[in-house]
């Protein structure tokens, strides 16, 4: 435990960081594996739907730079082909 009180307020900031971050992070996995369910299922509105939204959260992250931009970009590539390929 800090003594030194910048150190203590520099614990606060970073476990509200953390909190954010994953919240974040998750918010998107989870989008994107709505996504997925939906296009299993063969809806197509509801995986159109899921996919912006997925694709948002996905910006979000890479914005808040938790995500690597090629890695956003492989992602939102790999949905956007998914969508494409429902019969």
């Amino acid at each position: 435990m800090p003594n030194i009180k910048s150190a203590k307020k520099r614990m606060r900031s970073n476990a509200k960081k953390a909190d954010v971050n994953t919240l974040v992070y998750a918010s998107m996995r989870t989008a994107v594996k709505k996504f997925e369910k939906e296009v299993k299922a063969g809806n197509k509105e509801a995986a159109s739907q899921n996919l912006n939204i997925a694709i948002q959260r996905i910006d979000k992250a890479k914005t808040s730079g938790l995500v690597h931009q090629n890695k956003a970009a492989r992602l939102k590539s790999r949905l956007t082909k998914m969508m494409n390929t429902m019969e």
